[in-house]
C-alpha cells in the first residue's frame, strides 16, 4: 500500500514538474519565480517514505537470506542425521551379525579348542611316557654299568691283593708265615682250591698230616678233579706211613695229570713211599704213561712211512 501511495505521489510530482517545465520553456524566466514549485511537506514525506522503503527492502532481504540459511542448515542437519543414522544402523547390523556368528559358532570353536587341547595333551603324554621309559632304561643301564664297574674295580683290587699275597707266600720260607698268607687268601676267596692245597703243603712242612688231609678234602669238595689235592693227600698219608692210601691217592693224581711223574721220585715228602714195596703198584702205571706218547709217535711215523 505504501509503495502504491509513493508511486502516486511521485507520478503527481513528476506531472507537476513536467507542466512547469513546459511553462518555463514557453518563455518564462526562472529568476522571476517567487515561490517553490513544490511543497516541502510533500518532499519530506516522499523522502521519509523512500527511506522507510529502503529499510523495509533491507529487512525483507535479511529475512529472505535468513530463511534461505535456515533452510540450508535444516537440509544439512537432515543430511547429517541421515548419514549418522545410516552408519549407526550399519554398525548395529554388523554387531547383530557378529553376535549371531558368535552364538552359532561358539560351541564349534570351543569344541575345536577342547579337541586340540586334548589331542595335544595326549601326544605330549605319549612323548613324556616314551622319554620316561627311555630315561628309566638308561638309568637302569647306567646303574648296571656302575655296578659292573664297581664290581670290576673291587675284583681288580682283590686280584692285585691276591697276587701280592701269592708273591709273599713264594718269597717267604717260613711254613707258619705261608699258612698266614694262605689264610688271608682264603678270606678273600673261600673256594680257592689252590690256596687250600698249598696251605696243605705248608702244613705238611709243620708235620701236621691230618690237618693237611682235611684241607685237601675241602679242596676236593670244591673241585673233585683237582690233581694237586690228590697229590697232597698222597704226601700226607706217606707222612702218616699209610702207604696203601698214599698209593691210591697218588694214582688218582697221575690219572688226572702227567706232570707229577717226574716229581714223585724227587719230592722228599714221598721218599718213604718210593722206597716202600707198595710203590711197585704204580710202576706199571708210570711206565704206561711214559710210553704212551712214544707209542703214539711211532704209530704216526709208521703211518707216514706207509703213506696212510
Amino acid at each position: 500500500m505504501r509503495i502504491l501511495l509513493i508511486s502516486f505521489l511521485l507520478y503527481g510530482f513528476s506531472s507537476y514538474t513536467f507542466s512547469l517545465d513546459s511553462e518555463l520553456s514557453s518563455g518564462d524566466q526562472i529568476e522571476d519565480l517567487t515561490a517553490p514549485v513544490y511543497s516541502p511537506f510533500i518532499e519530506r514525506y516522499v523522502l521519509d517514505e523512500l527511506k522507510q522503503l529502503r529499510i523495509d527492502q533491507a529487512n525483507a532481504r535479511h529475512e529472505i537470506i535468513q530463511q534461505i540459511v535456515d533452510r540450508e542448515k535444516a537440509s544439512v542437519d537432515r543430511g547429517v542425521d541421515y548419514a549418522t543414522s545410516a552408519i549407526t544402523y550399519f554398525f548395529y547390523l554388523i554387531a547383530a551379525a557378529t553376535s549371531l556368528l558368535v552364538l552359532v559358532g561358539w560351541s564349534s570353536l570351543r569344541e575345536i579348542k577342547e579337541g586340540a587341547r586334548n589331542f595335544a595333551d595326549k601326544e605330549i603324554s605319549k612323548v613324556v611316557q616314551k622319554y620316561e621309559k627311555r630315561l628309566l632304561s638308561i638309568e637302569d643301564e647306567l646303574e648296571e654299568k656302575r655296578t659292573q664297574i664297581e664290581e670290576n674295580r673291587e675284583e681288580i683290587e682283590m686280584t692285585q691283593e691276591i697276587q701280592s699275597l701269592w708273591l709273599r707266600a713264594q718269597q717267604d720260607s717260613s711254613p707258619a708265615n705261608k699258612i698266614t698268607v694262605y689264610d688271608e687268601l682264603l678270606k678273600l676267596r673261600r673256594d680257592d682250591c689252590e690256596a687250600l692245597t698249598y696251605k696243605a703243603d705248608a702244613v705238611l712242612e709243620l708235620n701236621e698230616p691230618q690237618w693237611a688231609i682235611n684241607l685237601c678234602q675241602q679242596a676236593l669238595k670244591i673241585d673233585p678233579d683237582n690233581s694237586h689235592a690228590f697229590y697232597q693227600l698222597a704226601c700226607a698219608y706217606t707222612v702218616m706211613e699209610q702207604f696203601e692210601e698214599a698209593v691210591r691217592w697218588l694214582a688218582e693224581a697221575l690219572r688226572r695229570s702227567d706232570s707229577y711223574v717226574d716229581e714223585i721220585r724227587l719230592d722228599p715228602a714221598l721218599t718213604a713211599l718210593v722206597n716202600n714195596e707198595v710203590f711197585d703198584q704204580l710202576t706199571n702205571l708210570i711206565d704206561i704213561r711214559n710210553s704212551s706218547p712214544k707209542k703214539a709217535e711211532s704209530g704216526r711215523a709208521d703211518c707216514s712211512a706207509a703213506s696212510c
